[in-house]
């Protein structure tokens, strides 16, 4: 499936398909299985709304991969289809992705903010690649930010 909008749940979804979800300040990412329902890697304090409070829960270093409802995890937030990496890696299949999902369902897992979040979760599912183009770009934004100053 291609990149989709939906401010309510317009979006046709299909099992395997990634959904990234517009928090404030942040993209939270997860794995539709089906049903209604979504697999993602979850800061222990992750919940839908939380706002500054699910920002804060980015800096833990476990999460637990949850099975829910994908509406509970959306609340009122926007979110996506965002399958963008499938012309550039293989995709398994989508019994292949919710299998790999669901025997990680109920675990702890290390969680990381630059190198194991839940972009890396859910692109490493898919893709069997682990990667998270937000902390791509902040580290590169980062960086640009750098070489100006030092341009000043």
């Amino acid at each position: 499936m291609t990149n989709q909008e939906s401010w309510r749940g317009e979006v046709d979804l299909e099992p395997g398909d990634l959904i990234e979800i517009f928090r404030k300040g942040y993209q939270h990412w997860a794995v539709y299985v089906g049903l209604g329902n979504v697999i993602h890697l979850a800061p222990p304090t992750e919940y839908a709304e939380a706002g500054a409070a699910s920002l804060k829960s980015l800096w833990a270093n476990t999460a637990i991969v949850k099975k829910e409802q994908l509406s509970s995890v959306v609340g009122t937030d926007h979110y996506c289809v965002s399958n963008k990496h499938d012309s550039r890696y293989a995709v398994r299949t989508p019994d292949q992705i919710i299998s790999f999902a669901e025997k990680l369902e109920g675990k702890t897992m290390k969680y990381e903010i630059t190198t194991q979040n839940c972009e890396h979760f859910c692109n490493s599912l898919r893709y069997d690649v682990s990667r998270s183009d937000q902390v791509t770009k902040v580290i590169w934004l980062g960086m640009a930010a750098t070489v100006a100053l030092m341009l000043i």
